[in-house]
């Protein structure tokens, strides 16, 4: 059975349906028939236009809604009450009659009606009987344009008021248990929210279009839109405000209006913060903020009111439903939002727009500005500055051009670490400070410029001030030193392509005083030097051979170089640590305070506590390739490596420094650490390679730098053990345990030497090693010269030759096949300590190469011994000419470099121990292969002969 509401609702429908039909064809379609010109009139047209698409859709669901019902009386027993469309999607029903209030108080707020009615004012005193038809109670002496808004408002009203009625009414007719109960209740509910909503949109409406008759016609082309809906005007409560002291106060439902003479300052609600206070209340904008007070208490809180609950709704993007307020009861404006505003007054930011997170009235967090210039920043921001990591685009003068910073800023201006690339090719990657570069930093121009340039060190103020290693492709040289006010300034080193090495002082940029230059034959020049490295002055020069020129230098124009002077030839060969081995720079330029710069942020972010988010700031961050860094220019985003999460990853980070730090698991943990490029320690292991290649290849890879370059790895192991102390104190301090103590000078030494170098030193060993090579070159190839004679001995006539006694010559363990004799033997005698020998080059740690020398001496040990059939300890005199013999069988290239790398860089503590002995006496036996006897041997054909 159907109840009577249902058919009261069928009722209602039906002349609902009827009715906007009418009005569809006899007001809104003549209504569009005009074709008004003028800007105002167009806007009015697109509105009613509007308006019939919204009564189009009510139209529509009305009549779906009808079908629904009829169906439903129709067939009671087979269709139920909860498919009705009014019940079983009220939401949509609803939803389709807001939008079409929200069109028709568009028109009624800037008059389009009456506006409309004027075009066709004729045909409409003639259709005034149509009106009287559609409305009731309609008075003779009502004008046409209040009579189009009341036909369109007052059917709406009664079908709504008469939807509320019937639903409450079939609520309390089904039953508590019927299964179309909720949706009944929740229906009622709806329209009965729906009828305030309508109550208020055209109160709300209705008032904003009696508020254009109080201004001027230029306030009111200035504020008259159809989205603005008047919520509280200072004229019906007042309001004063300070400092601003305007003479009234207009709040809408989407700006705040404060009027001032002619002057109209208007404020989006979605950036205004309402700060309440004891006599008032304070509002905060981007640029301004007011105090707004009242004599009378109750009307403050009204105002006070009502502007926090206007906000809100502009931040949630819809009207509050049913009325303002309604449902939400903040006791203040939301700190934090999202917004875009363009600055107005004066200043760094005038003209630029902001769009990103707010709080309080300045950008904070997450945001883009953009200048009408073309610059543009995006990154985060704090209390309006630019604050964190951050990308800028800054355009230049020519077409397509820009530089690009991606840096880290703190309070408007970059600090800390970023990557900047020039509209002039130059790339800049390092740290600033009051946005200009300062600490450590490169700087590189592009390749293939004619003038390329390359500069790797320090920085201050903008300027290259301090130690830093500057390449000039142009020039071929590669300047090592000090520097100041973006001049060399002070010790310095100057290295040329040619091989010339010099070393002097430098004053703004020019050499003065006396330097030494050292040429690639090994000459010595010592005095003063012009820009082009000729001499001038007084000076004496040492060739290679000891011959000795003293005298005094000078140059004429187009005359070449002049000397006068006393040729020594008498003098005794120089010493090669002098001149062949001299190393430069030592001394010069303290090995602790070379690159302070890399230390530094290091040292600073242990200091702060390790804090998440400043790790990319002080560490630095890592672009995949150069590609993804221009790539990322035009998208204004940078591919860093690290991910967002800093804070928790520090966390972990700090978490494995305890969990690994007892001895037998801490080598494994720094070899990860120090290989891993997200780990502090691992990251500034590879800032520090970068100044190694910086240094010491290509030009740089000069013999006479080799002593630098060797302190400077050991140094870098001290640095790197200390940053680990730093991490673990941290690590410990977060724990609330007791720090661990200062370690004293020997502790720390076994460790930087036992534990932290070998793990470094693969990662700068062929530029380590290649300046071996140079420095050592004239010995190894004495040395190749030597083991390159002796290969042609037979081993039985080698042994012989270096004096091995009969007794340890391991015959017995050669297996001769038919016809062959031992004297025809090569390269078979003691073969298992000549394998392991081999094996020295295999790797770079200097104490496996240790360990490799070892087992080849154990190797020999052990094959003397099964030859004698007892265990025989080697004396000196017998082990010395058996090791030559295995090192002439080796063949190990560039053995020299080997030994004195491995001397430089092994374990203090292996000093004076079994290593120690083993690496003397395979020093003995390289000297011993580069004498003159090694030279003087046998021709092959004597070796031939017959033992």
């Amino acid at each position: 059975m159907c109840s009577p509401q249902e058919a009261a609702l069928l009722r209602v429908e039906e002349v609902f349906l009827a009715t906007l039909d009418r009005i569809n064809r006899q007001v809104l379609v003549p209504l569009l028939d005009a074709e008004p010109s003028d800007p105002q009139g167009k806007e009015c047209q697109w509105l009613l236009q509007q308006l019939q698409k919204s009564s189009q859709q009510l139209w529509e669901v009305t009549g779906k809604s009808l079908h629904s019902l009829r169906e439903r009386l129709r067939h009671p027993d087979a269709v139920g009450l909860e498919s009705v469309l009014l019940l079983c999607s009220a939401e949509h029903v609803l939803q389709v009659h807001v939008e079409y209030i929200e069109s028709y108080t568009n028109c009624v707020v800037v008059q389009a009606f009456q506006k409309a009615a004027k075009w066709r004012s004729e045909y409409w005193r003639v259709q005034r009987k149509v009106l009287r038809q559609l409305l009731w109670g309609l008075s003779s002496e009502v004008s046409v344009g209040p009579a189009l808004v009341q036909v369109l408002r007052q059917p709406l009203t009664q079908h709504v008021k008469q939807y509320v009625a019937l639903l409450l009414g079939l609520a309390d007719t089904i039953g508590d248990h019927h299964p179309a109960r909720e949706l009944v209740v929740h229906a009622a509910s709806l329209f009965g929210n729906l009828q305030s909503f309508l109550r208020q949109a055209l109160d709300q409406a209705v008032a904003t279009q009696a508020l254009w008759h109080t201004l001027s016609s230029r306030l009111t082309d200035a504020l008259c839109t159809p989205a603005h809906r008047l919520l509280q005007d200072s004229q019906d409560i007042p309001l004063m405000v300070t400092p601003l002291r305007a003479e009234r106060v207009l709040l809408f439902d989407d700006v705040l209006v404060l009027l001032q003479g002619h002057s109209v300052h208007t404020f989006d609600l979605k950036l205004v913060w309402v700060d309440p206070e004891q006599d008032g209340f304070h509002l905060l904008t981007p640029e301004e903020e007011f105090f707004f007070s009242s004599k009378n208490p109750q009307d403050q809180a009204v105002w006070q009111w009502k502007v926090t609950q206007a906000v809100c709704q502009a931040l949630r993007g819809k009207k509050d439903f049913p009325v303002l307020g309604a449902g939400q009861e903040p006791s203040e404006t939301p700190t934090c939002r999202s917004a875009a505003y363009t600055f107005l007054a004066e200043g760094r930011l005038r003209q630029a727009t902001y769009e990103g997170e707010w709080c309080r009235g300045r950008p904070h967090g997450k945001g883009t500005l953009r200048w009408p210039d073309g610059r543009n920043h995006v990154g985060s921001f704090c209390q309006g500055l630019e604050h964190g990591f951050g990308i800028c685009l800054v355009p230049q003068a020519s077409e397509d051009k820009f530089d690009c910073y991606k840096c880290h800023w703190r309070e408007g201006s970059m600090c800390g670490y970023g990557i900047c690339e020039h509209s002039t090719d130059e790339v800049y990657k390092g740290y600033f400070q009051g946005g200009l570069r300062h600490g450590f930093g490169v700087l590189e121009s592009a390749p293939q410029l004619p003038q390329s340039y390359k500069y790797t060190g320090h920085w201050e103020r903008g300027q290259r001030s301090g130690y830093g290693v500057q390449e000039d492709s142009d020039r071929g040289e590669r300047y090592i030193g000090m520097w100041r006010a973006d001049q060399r300034h002070g010790p310095g080193v100057m290295v040329t392509q040619a091989g010339a090495c010099y070393q002097g002082n430098f004053r703004a940029d020019k050499m003065v005083g006396p330097g030494i230059l050292l040429t690639e034959d090994d000459s010595l020049y010592e005095g003063t030097f012009t820009r082009d490295l000729i001499l001038l002055g007084k000076c004496k020069v040492t060739f290679p051979n000891g011959f000795t020129l003293d005298g005094s230098f000078s140059s004429g124009a187009g005359s070449g170089l002049h000397m006068q002077g006393l040729l020594d030839t008498a003098a005794p060969p120089p010493d090669p640590s002098s001149t062949c081995k001299r190393q430069l720079g030592l001394g010069s330029f303290p090995v602790e305070s070379r690159w302070q710069g890399v230390y530094g942020p290091f040292r600073d972010f242990v200091l702060a506590g390790c804090p998440g988010d400043l790790q990319e700031a002080l560490l630095g961050f890592c672009v995949q390739s150069s590609r993804e860094l221009r790539k990322s220019q035009e998208y204004l985003c940078c591919e860093r490596t690290p991910p967002d999460d800093s804070a928790g990853r520090m966390e972990d980070i700090l978490e494995e420094v305890l969990r690994y730090r007892e001895p037998a698991a801490l080598q494994q943990y720094l070899t990860k650490a120090l290989g891993s490029s997200l780990h502090p320690l691992g990251m500034l292991l590879r800032t520090l390679m970068l100044t190694f290649q910086a240094t010491y290849t290509g030009i740089g890879a000069n013999k006479h730098l080799q002593g630098l370059a060797q302190e400077e790895v050991k140094q870098h192991a001290r640095e790197l053990w200390a940053a680990y102390r730093g991490l673990l104190q941290v690590a410990l301090q977060r724990k609330g345990q007791a720090p661990e103590e200062e370690e004293d000078t020997e502790t720390r030494n076994l460790q930087v030497h036992g534990l932290v170098l070998p793990l470094i030193l693969p990662s700068f060993y062929s530029e380590l090693f290649t300046l071996y090579l140079l420095l050592h070159e004239r010995e190894d190839s004495l040395y190749s010269q030597g083991i390159t004679n002796l290969s042609l001995f037979s081993d039985t006539k080698l042994l012989e030759f270096l004096d091995v006694q009969k007794h340890l010559w391991p015959l017995k363990d050669l297996r001769l096949t038919t016809n062959q004799r031992h004297s025809l033997v090569k390269d078979k005698c003691f073969l298992s300590a000549t394998e392991c020998l081999q094996k020295i080059i295999t790797t770079v740690d200097p104490r496996e190469k240790l360990e490799v020398l070892e087992r080849t001496y154990g190797e020999i040990e052990a094959t003397v011994s099964r030859l004698l059939g007892q265990e025989h300890k080697l004396p000196m005199d017998d082990l010395l000419p058996l090791l030559i013999y295995v090192v002439s069988r080796a063949r190990i290239q560039h053995l020299g470099a080997e030994i004195h790398l491995i001397r430089d860089m092994m374990d203090p503590v292996h000093t004076g121990g079994l290593y120690d002995f083993l690496l003397t006496a395979l020093e003995s036996c390289y000297e011993h292969l580069q004498s003159d006897d090694m030279h003087r041997l046998p021709s092959h054909r004597d070796s031939r002969e017959p033992w």
